[in-house]
C-alpha cells in the first residue's frame, strides 16, 4: 500500500510513481478514453435533440398544411348578376266588393208592405217590382184630385166665355172698361185654380206610383230588410243591389310596386274556396295608406265564378316587362328565413347578402337589393358560411361547334 510520507511523518525512501501509457501523440491513454466517451455521449445527445426537432418540425408542417387546406379548400363557381327586362307579376291580396252598390228605399212613408217579390241572391231587372205598399188611400186621393181638376177646368171654361163676351161688348161700346177688367180677372183666377188642381193631381199620382217600389238598376240583391206587413217609413232602406252583378277586388299593393300597376292590365284572381277567375285593373287609387304603406288597385272580375262580396282573394297582376337584376336560381339561398346570395369580395371571401325575390323561374330569379355586376356564388353556395375564403373554379370552355357534314362526292 502506498502512503504519503508527509502523512505518516516518516522519512525514507519513496516508491516510484506508476508508469502511464501514452499514445503516439503523447496523450495518456486514460485521458484519451475519457475524451472518447465524452464525445460519443455528446453525439448521442445531439442526435436525440435533432431527431426531436425533426419530429416537431414535421408535426408543425403537417398541422400547418392541414390548417391551410381547411381555410381555402372550398371550390365554387360564380356568376355575374345582370340587369334584364323580365315579365313581372305583382302579387296582392284584398277583399271582394261590389263594383257599385245601389240602396233601394221607400220614397213615401206610413204605408204597409202588402207584397215582397224579391229576396237575397235574386238577380233583378231594372223596373222590376220589388215591394208593393198599400195604396188604397192614395188612390182615393187621386180620384178626388181628378174631380178637382175637372171642376177647375169647368170654371176656367166659363170665365173664358165671359171674357170673350165682355171684349165683344166693349168693342161695340156697350160695356165699360171696369166690367172688362173684372171678366179678365175672373179668367185669370180660374186658370190659377186649374193649375193648382192639376199640380195636386200630379203629386197624388206620383205618390201612388211610389207605393210600388221597383228596381232602379239591374243587378244582384245582396241584402233585404223588409217583410210583408211591415209599415215602411220614408227613406228606409229595403234592399241593396250590386249593379249589373259586377264585382271587383280591392287589392292592396305595396307602395314600392304601386307605380308599376296601371289601369287595363290583366290579372288573375284566386281563392282557396272558389278557385280562379280573370280580371282587369279598373283603377289605381292615388292615395297610399299612411299606416301600412299600401295602395289600392281595384280589379274588375270578368265573372263572379262563385265569388261573393266580403270574400278574401289574391291577385296576380301582369305588369309587363320591367328591368330587374337577375341571378341564377341555384344561387338564391335561405338563411334564418331570409332569402339571399353569397357575394364574392375582392379577397376571395364570400359574404351573405339578403335580397328580396321578385319573381322566380327555373333558371333565373329576379331579385332586389343586389347591384348588377356583382359576383354571386352558384355551385357550392349551400356549404358556405359568411366570410369563408373560397377558390373560384375556372369557367368551363365552350363545347366546340359540330362540324358540317362533308359534301358527298359526285
Amino acid at each position: 500500500m502506498y502512503c504519503d510520507a508527509s502523512a505518516t511523518g516518516r522519512s525514507g525512501p519513496q516508491a516510484p510513481p506508476p508508469r502511464v501509457r501514452t499514445g503516439d501523440d503523447g496523450v495518456p491513454m486514460t485521458k484519451r478514453t475519457s475524451l472518447t466517451a465524452a464525445t460519443i455521449a455528446l453525439g448521442l445527445a445531439l442526435a436525440a435533440c435533432g431527431a426531436g426537432d425533426g419530429d416537431a418540425k414535421k408535426k408543425a408542417e403537417t398541422k400547418a398544411g392541414a390548417g391551410g387546406s381547411s381555410a381555402s379548400s372550398q371550390t365554387v363557381t360564380v356568376a355575374i348578376a345582370s340587369l334584364q327586362n323580365l315579365p313581372r307579376t305583382v302579387t296582392a291580396s284584398g277583399t271582394v266588393s261590389a263594383w257599385e252598390e245601389v240602396p233601394v228605399g221607400a220614397e213615401t212613408g206610413g204605408l204597409t208592405a202588402t207584397g215582397v217579390f224579391a229576396d237575397e241572391g235574386t238577380y233583378v231587372r231594372q223596373g222590376q217590382t220589388l215591394v208593393q205598399l198599400n195604396d188604397a188611400l192614395l188612390k182615393a186621393q187621386l180620384r178626388q184630385q181628378q174631380a178637382s181638376v175637372q171642376s177647375a177646368q169647368a170654371n176656367a171654361a166659363r170665365d173664358q166665355a165671359a171674357l170673350d163676351r165682355a171684349e165683344e161688348l166693349k168693342a161695340r161700346g156697350f160695356l165699360s172698361q171696369a166690367s172688362l177688367d173684372t171678366a179678365l180677372a175672373n179668367k185669370r183666377a180660374s186658370d190659377a185654380n186649374l193649375a193648382a188642381a192639376q199640380a195636386a193631381l200630379s203629386e197624388t199620382r206620383t205618390r201612388v206610383a211610389q207605393a210600388t217600389i221597383k228596381a232602379p238598376v239591374s243587378g244582384l240583391i245582396i241584402s233585404r230588410s223588409v217583410t210583408r206587413g211591415q209599415i215602411v217609413s220614408a227613406g228606409t232602406e229595403l234592399f241593396r243591389i250590386v249593379r249589373d252583378g259586377r264585382l271587383e277586388l280591392d287589392a292592396q299593393v305595396p307602395e314600392t310596386e304601386l307605380s308599376m300597376v296601371r289601369a287595363g292590365q290583366p290579372a288573375t284572381i284566386s281563392s282557396d274556396r272558389v278557385g280562379e277567375t280573370t280580371g282587369t285593373v279598373r283603377i289605381v287609387t292615388p292615395e297610399v295608406n299612411a299606416d301600412n304603406r299600401l295602395g289600392i288597385a281595384r280589379i274588375s272580375l270578368s265573372g263572379s265564378g262563385g265569388f261573393r262580396p266580403g270574400m278574401f282573394a289574391r291577385a296576380r297582376i301582369e305588369v309587363g316587362a320591367q328591368p330587374a337584376v337577375t341571378v341564377p336560381t341555384a344561387a338564391v339561398l335561405y338563411r334564418e328565413n331570409r332569402a339571399g346570395v353569397y357575394v364574392m369580395g375582392a379577397d376571395n371571401r364570400a359574404h351573405f347578402q339578403a335580397v328580396t325575390v321578385l319573381s322566380r323561374g327555373a333558371d333565373q330569379t329576379a331579385v332586389s337589393g343586389l347591384q348588377a355586376g356583382a359576383r354571386v356564388v352558384v355551385e357550392g353556395a349551400g356549404f358556405l358560411g359568411d366570410g369563408d375564403r373560397v377558390r373560384v373554379a375556372p369557367a368551363a370552355a365552350p363545347a366546340p361547334a359540330p362540324r358540317a357534314p362533308a359534301a358527298a362526292k359526285k
